[in-house]
């Protein structure tokens, strides 16, 4: 057992709540830009003071409906200004946030507002893909909704109008550390989801914690950064309350469709992302140059090979003066317009989630955007472990962050410990006990190892170990993510427990497929004839034979399947966070999985 444990650089948190960050930002600087809203392709600010205000007066106006302290209130909707609005409302009432994503089922839906006692709900009626009022209906305690879109906020600024700011003052400073701030359901890869309670003090310690730990993305001019994840997700909610506390200028991008063109009116300094948006963009630009030309496809191809060699001379200490010409001329030709579509100032990015891979941690450090990857789980307040500027070292997830204590297991499990760990599961005390040691570290279900200068390195998942009917044990996200970073694959998923060989369902890229076949002159067709399409099938084959070179013979990808649906959020394959329901897929397509071994 390897065991790594970070002496703490910042004071435990011993009073106070998340609000107490707003009413700081404004006592030091009432002016800054604290949000940005868009309005008709034009960006307004609003300034710490505006944003404090209009929180206060809706807050008023919860208290005003007969919110008690204590009171679970849920968020249902896209991330918006709005959602922004009614998280720090709902906090400073005294109350206690629900999210929930808005491409959730019914069933999730109305188990998440039962389970919490959710009492009164925030949601956009127009987006959500299933009628909220008969679920309402049969939860008798939830009693209240609220539809942004339809001045919600400003109605309930006005039912606030008598609530004294004493009276509002009691209700702000009524959680302690140890309360809880918000219940975040995990996306439940099988079974219910459960809802884990993150308290004002697991926030305020990693948010203190991850400001001081990146001066390089929170203490520049005009720092901002454009969120389109889901506030749903523990990551972007940590995300935009640090940037609040480390005065980081915050815009909304509720349509992902609208990323680029958010992108390049916002002009960001910092992203936060998924790996699968850096696979997009890397793709996607990818199967524009080729599409364009087979001299520009070529251009774009030696342009990425130089990014990644320019990248990898970095870490070696020395880049020779053959590839620095080689990088000014391709910085000319294709990473400064790469950046430019990202705003052109972006300098760097936060990923996490899922595993980026080496080759695009080395593309985008050489084109100049340094991404940081990351690890944590909703049970850690997300962040655990991260690569700095200062301390990177790209294919792993970084170091722990200060404060927290890393150690691997003797079967390969990875335990956390720390300020930013949770306080448990929401009615769920046989699942707390479960998930944690006697001596308070949380079992985090992921195996990884810990290298000699502390870097942590995520290897598999431990319920998701596949053993062969000869023994062998094979972690199949390693070949996940591997396939999923060439253009033509969205998802994959490995599989061979208990048989001879080790096998893949693989799903087709909608998006970039039309750009591939045009470049190998396939000529399109309906998807059912190019599943079997030779010329097709070859691509695919390239793909898993290069993923195939990542591990031993044993463990590689014998065979695979095209499958005639791709693995989504809307068919239940995805959970929001973009984790492969296994256990679904495996069930749902064991015809196909037969077929491997026959």
């Amino acid at each position: 057992m390897r065991e790594l444990s970070v002496v703490a650089n910042i004071p435990p948190v011993s009073s106070g709540n998340v609000t107490d960050q707003i009413e700081d930002l404004f006592a030091r600087n009432p002016e800054f830009p604290s949000i940005s809203i868009q309005t008709d392709d034009e960006w307004s600010t609003i300034t710490a003071a505006q944003f404090r205000s209009q929180v206060r007066n809706v807050a008023k106006g919860l208290i005003a409906e007969g919110l008690q302290a204590g009171d679970r209130v849920a968020i249902l909707s896209r991330t918006r200004f709005e959602w922004t609005v009614a998280d720090y409302a709902i906090w400073y009432a005294g109350c206690v946030t629900v999210p929930i994503y808005e491409t959730s089922s019914p069933e999730q839906v109305e188990w998440i507002i039962s389970d919490s006692h959710v009492v009164a709900t925030f949601f956009e009626a127009k987006r959500t893909t299933h009628a909220f009022t008969p679920i309402a209906a049969k939860v008798p305690h939830m009693t209240r909704s609220y539809i942004f879109g339809d001045d919600v906020l400003a109605e309930l600024a006005i039912k606030g109008a008598n609530v004294s700011d004493s009276d509002l003052e009691s209700r702000r400073i009524i959680a302690g550390p140890n309360e809880p701030a918000t219940l975040i359901y995990t996306s439940g890869t099988t079974g219910q989801p459960k809802g884990c309670i993150v308290t004002h003090g697991n926030l305020m310690a990693e948010v203190d914690t991850l400001v001081k730990a990146v001066p390089e993305v929170f203490d520049v001019p005009d720092a901002s950064t454009l969120i389109f994840l889901p506030l749903a997700h523990v990551f972007g909610r940590l995300i935009q309350v640090a940037m609040l506390r480390g005065e980081v200028t915050i815009g909304h991008c509720p349509n992902p469709a609208a990323l680029l063109k958010d992108l390049g009116s916002f002009k960001p300094t910092f992203l936060l992302a998924v790996p699968r948006v850096f696979e997009k963009v890397f793709n996607g630009s990818a199967a524009k140059a080729h599409e364009a030309s087979p001299v520009k496809g070529k251009i774009f191809d030696r342009a990425a090979a130089t990014a990644i060699a320019y990248s990898e001379a970095l870490d070696h200490g020395h880049v020779s003066a053959g590839l620095k010409i080689k990088h000014g001329l391709f910085d000319k030709l294709v990473y400064s317009k790469l950046r430019h579509a990202m705003g052109g100032r972006v300098t760097h990015a936060i990923s996490g989630g899922a595993a980026l891979g080496s080759r695009l941690g080395h593309f985008y450090r050489g084109i100049g955007l340094i991404i940081l990857e990351g690890y944590g789980l909703t049970e850690t307040t997300a962040g655990s472990t991260l690569n700095l500027p200062s301390a990177l070292k790209i294919g792993s997830v970084g170091r722990p962050l200060p404060g927290t204590g890393a150690r691997i297991e003797s079967d390969g499990e990875i335990l956390l410990k720390g300020p930013h760990v949770f306080a448990g599961y929401w009615n769920n005390d046989a699942a707390t006990s479960e998930a944690m040691t006697t001596d308070g570290w949380f079992r985090t279900g992921d195996i990884g190892e810990l290298d000699g200068e502390g870097y942590l390195r995520i290897t598999g998942r431990k319920k998701e170990l596949i053993v062969t009917a000869g023994g062998k044990n094979v972690a199949p996200a390693l070949l996940e993510d591997r396939l999923r970073a060439n253009p033509i694959i969205s998802q994959c998923v490995v599989v061979g427990d208990n048989k001879p060989y080790i096998g893949a369902l693989i799903t087709l890229d909608q998006d970039a497929l039309p750009q591939i076949l045009a470049a190998n002159n396939i000529e399109v067709a309906p998807m059912s004839e190019l599943l079997e399409n030779s010329d097709v099938r070859a691509l695919v084959q390239k793909a898993v034979n290069a993923a195939n070179e990542s591990v031993s013979n044993s463990e590689a990808i014998k065979k695979f399947v095209i499958l005639p649906e791709d693995l989504t959020i809307d068919n239940g394959y995805l959970t929001p966070k973009m984790s492969i329901r296994r256990h679904l897929v495996v069930q749902d397509f064991a015809g196909d999985i037969e077929a491997l071994y026959a």
